[in-house]
């Protein structure tokens, strides 16, 4: 795929081996400085994925990650923290990667150059029209991804993508693309760094917003997390406090009953009116 990708562009630093630990550091701070900024100019393609993403979901529909490598391990981390943040269903936001589970710790060879199983890989999770499926590429080439997209698009499925080279084959299939263009890494190629960091912001854009809006969020608390572990349920505890003015003890009692701080804080307001 003849196509020029300014992820592959050689480093703007060399001799690299020679730098000290702190120059080192210091240089690739200074790029990720950067990261933020690229962000920011890719807002309005931002806007517009996040926007199908919620009327998609509003409708009943479920959103899909789709990826390869680094890529594919992004959306994966982002999917797996919606329901514990947000208290959603696991199948609500699914991230699925080239290669399967095991990719997820130790890479397939040549997993993401196939032109068939991304579209496999979706269907084996009933993909509709009522989803939306977003490739997450930083060269914007993986076969594996722009081929999913393709089939998605044939079938009237909502397409987006995640990519940082501009007029990438992958933007250019996907309905709603976000390039975030960062430039060269640090290390030449080295697109788990600051194209890995963009990603990883925007993806928390869409997830974030998209839960706001479907009302997984009250006021600025997490109030239908999950209770999985000692540090939420004092969380929750103290989210009951701030909301109803309660004591403690009143406040762990509420929770311990309903499970779920924002039923606590219903079930307190209803029995105080």
């Amino acid at each position: 795929m003849n196509f020029d990708k300014i992820t592959e562009e050689s480093s703007h630093y060399d001799h690299l081996e020679q730098m000290s630990v702190e120059e080192i550091l210091l240089n690739i701070n200074k790029e990720d400085q950067t990261v933020p900024q690229a962000v920011n100019k890719a807002l309005p393609q931002i806007r517009n994925l996040t926007k199908i993403t919620i009327d998609q979901l509003s409708k009943g529909g479920r959103l899909f990650y789709i990826g390869a490598g680094t890529s594919g391990r992004l959306g994966i981390v982002d999917a797996s923290e919606c329901p514990p943040t947000f208290g959603v269903p696991h199948e609500l936001v699914t991230g699925i990667m080239a290669g399967g589970d095991m990719a997820i710790r130790k890479a397939v060879e040549f997993a993401e150059d196939s032109l068939t199983q991304g579209w496999d890989d979706l269907q084996t999770h009933g993909i509709s029209e009522n989803d939306v499926v977003i490739g997450i590429a930083a060269s914007g080439t993986t076969p594996y991804v722009i081929s999913a997209l393709e089939k998605c698009n044939e079938e009237g499925i909502a397409t987006g993508c995640i990519c940082c080279n501009a007029g990438s084959p992958l933007a250019k299939t996907a309905k709603f693309p976000v390039e975030v263009v960062v430039g060269p890494e640090f290390v030449t190629g080295s697109s788990r760094m600051k194209a890995g960091t963009a990603q990883k912001l925007v993806l928390n854009m869409i997830s974030t917003a998209t839960m706001i809006r479907l009302g997984r969020v009250k006021g600025n608390k997490m109030v239908d997390m999950q209770l999985s572990n000692n540090k939420l349920v004092d969380r929750g505890v103290r989210m009951i406090m701030d909301e109803t003015g309660t004591d403690r003890q009143t406040a762990e009692a509420l929770l311990n009953q309903h499970k779920n701080v924002r039923q606590a804080i219903k079930a307190y307001h209803e029995g105080n009116e």
